[in-house]
């Protein structure tokens, strides 16, 4: 007779995917590892990760089932199977990165290591300066197979890899989510939205990095100068600006002047997203609330998405704003 536990390993899993290739997960995933642990979301169009950082940041990793070269998504049968969703649950954000990089490094060099750069600097110069992006040499060798799967809710998400021969096994415990809101981005109230490459902002960011800044303001305007980011730290300030040539910035809907601080080292987590992204759209609500949603080739040429949020900094009584 079969136990139990038999029947439960028996039973078909909630979800299960195969991936071509470990690294193009990794890739996407390490976007977002800020922090250490991340909330996962199980649905029928993908696998939607989200971290968050003392709630004024969040980053949201969404692998869309396009991404699997095999993806099955199976609700218990007493459920409506258009519109459950199991209970979101946390995992170890580090330790999933690290069972995806287990198989071979090599020294490839950074295909991203000579990206142009088109803006008025500082010194009219742009930066190559920050960490490694996701397409570095340490994550160009893993082409591993990798299997997922969620058998039910509580049970560990398993992941399994196998390259010339060799197969792992990995048993993630899972976790009641410490959050359960997102930062709301107020959709029908947005101020501004500029699209540009991820690129020029990854080096804007970068180059103001020289004076050690504490805070990040975005200034966008109808009028010259058109958009804006300034530096202020112990080390003095600093300002990027980015004229409104088209082939600069691809959209600038900017209605009004707006301004807007945020801390930088926030903004600074992103940087892994700007490295390896295309395009960037950068939205603000009328709150303050930005938005920084990225977009970034896969391979096959398809597209994925790394979206951020982050809450505006408050100055506290009798701080100044020399932008206002």
């Amino acid at each position: 007779m079969a136990s139990t536990n038999d029947n439960a390993d028996n039973a078909t899993p909630l979800f299960g995917a195969v991936s071509g290739s470990a690294r193009q997960l990794f890739q996407l995933l390490r976007c977002i590892n800020f922090v250490s642990k991340s909330n996962v979301q199980i649905t029928k169009e993908g696998l939607r990760f989200t971290v968050e950082e003392s709630q004024v940041m969040q980053g949201i990793s969404f692998l869309d089932k396009a991404l699997f070269t095999a993806y099955t998504y199976s609700p218990p049968l007493h459920e409506d199977s258009e519109d459950f969703e199991p209970p979101p649950f946390q995992i170890s954000l580090s330790s999933l990165l690290e069972t995806l990089q287990i198989f071979g490094i090599n020294d490839n060099k950074d295909r991203w290591s000579n990206r142009e750069s088109n803006y008025n600097g500082i010194n009219g110069f742009s930066s190559r300066g920050g960490p490694a992006g996701a397409f570095d040499s340490r994550v160009l060798g893993m082409n591993g197979i990798c299997r997922l799967s969620y058998a039910a809710a509580g049970e560990p998400l398993c992941i399994i890899l196998e390259e010339t021969g060799v197969t792992t096994k990995c048993e993630l415990v899972t976790y009641e989510p410490e959050f359960q809101e997102e930062i709301p981005l107020q959709k029908d109230a947005i101020a501004q939205k500029i699209i540009m490459r991820a690129s020029w902002l990854h080096d804007a960011i970068n180059e103001l990095s020289s004076t050690s800044p504490t805070r990040l303001t975005i200034v966008s305007s109808p009028t010259a100068p058109y958009f804006t980011l300034s530096s202020t730290g112990p080390l003095g300030s600093a300002t990027v600006e980015f004229s409104k040539d088209p082939q600069l910035l691809e959209t600038f809907q900017v209605p009004s002047r707006t301004v807007n601080t945020y801390k930088y080292s926030l903004i600074k987590g992103a940087s892994r997203a700007m490295a390896i992204a295309n395009k960037v759209s950068i939205r603000s609500d009328e709150q303050g609330v930005l938005s920084l949603q990225f977009m970034v080739e896969v391979e096959g040429g398809g597209f994925s998405f790394v979206d951020f949020r982050f809450v505006p900094f408050i100055p506290e009584e009798g701080e100044g704003d020399e932008h206002n």
